[in-house]
C-alpha cells in the first residue's frame, strides 16, 4: 500500500486494534475462505513434497520475524506481545527440516523468491515501524495456535507419519490453553498505545501480512525446482487462512 496518503480506518471500528484488524481483512478472510482449495487441504491432500516446501518457507519468516521481534523486544510496541517461550516457532521448524532433509538440510533448501520478500518487509518494519510487528505477529502466532491441533493431524494423516516426528511446528508446549493464551494475547496487543496514523499503519500492515501468505511462489531445493500450483500456494496460505478463517480467530 502507497502509505503517502494513509488510509483512515477508525471510524467505522471498535477502539479494540485486534477487532479493527478483524475488520480490516474480512475480505481477505472471505476470499481465501472460498477457494476450492481449501476444502482440498481439509480433506487431507497435502503431500510430503508440499509440505517439505512449505516448511522452506516457514523457516525463512520466522527467522525473520523472531530475529526482528527479539531486537525489539523492548520497543512499547513490541513488549506487551512478546512470548518467545511461549511462541517462538524457529527452533521447532529446524528439527522439522532436519527429520525430512536431514542434518545438512541448510545446504538443501532454497526459498521462494515471495517468501525472500516478505521476509524483506519484516526487517525493513523491525528497523523503521516496530509496532507494524503487532500485525504479522498476530496474523501468524495466533493463526498457527488455532489450527495447530487440528493441521497437525491432518498433515500426519495425509503423509502416513506414524509419529508426531517431523511435525514440531505445531506443537506449543509453553502453551497450556490456547484459549486463554490467546485472550491474554489479545488484551496485552489491545493494550499497545498507538498514534492514530501509527494505529491505521499497522491495519495496513495486518492486510499486506495476509496477502503476503498467499501470493504465488516458486520454492526449491539444490535438486529440485517447483512451480507453485494453486494447491500448493494455498498450502503455504493455510496456517493464516485454515486457523483464522475456519477455526477462528473470529470465534475468539
Amino acid at each position: 500500500p502507497d502509505r503517502t496518503q494513509s488510509a483512515d480506518y477508525s471510524f467505522s471500528f471498535c477502539r479494540d486494534l485486534s477487532e479493527q484488524i478483524k475488520q480490516v481483512t474480512k475480505e481477505n478472510h472471505v476470499r481465501a475462505e472460498n477457494t476450492e482449495l481449501m476444502l482440498s487441504f481439509q480433506r487431507g491432500q497435502v503431500t510430503l513434497q508440499q509440505y517439505k516446501l512449505l516448511l522452506c518457507s516457514l523457516y525463512e519468516i520466522y527467522q525473520a520475524l523472531e530475529e526482528e521481534m527479539d531486537r525489539n523486544c523492548n520497543h512499547p510496541g513490541v513488549a506487551p506481545i512478546y512470548f518467545p517461550t511461549e511462541l517462538a516457532r524457529l527452533e521447532a521448524i529446524e528439527k522439522d527440516l532436519e527429520f525430512f532433509f536431514g542434518q545438512d538440510w541448510r545446504e538443501k533448501i532454497i526459498v521462494p523468491a515471495a517468501t525472500k520478500r516478505y521476509c524483506h518487509r519484516l526487517r525493513q518494519i523491525g528497523k523503521e515501524n516496530p509496532e507494524f510487528l503487532i500485525a504479522h505477529a498476530y496474523t501468524r502466532y495466533l493463526g498457527d495456535l488455532s489450527g495447530g491441533q487440528v493441521l497437525g493431524r491432518i498433515a500426519q494423516k495425509s503423509m502416513s507419519l506414524k509419529s508426531s516426528e517431523g511435525l514440531s511446528f505445531f506443537a506449543f508446549p509453553g502453551v497450556s490453553s490456547p484459549n486463554l493464551f490467546k485472550q491474554l494475547y489479545r488484551s496485552r496487543m489491545n493494550s499497545v498505545e498507538l498514534t492514530e496514523e501509527e494505529r491505521n499503519g499497522v491495519l495496513e500492515e495486518a492486510i499486506m501480512a495476509f496477502e503476503f501468505n498467499i501470493q504465488p511462489q516458486t520454492c526449491s531445493t539444490h535438486s529440485t525446482s517447483v512451480k507453485i500450483t494453486p494447491l500448493l500456494r494455498m498450502v503455504l496460505a493455510i496456517f493464516v487462512a485454515l486457523a483464522t478463517v475456519s477455526m477462528g480467530i473470529y470465534a475468539l
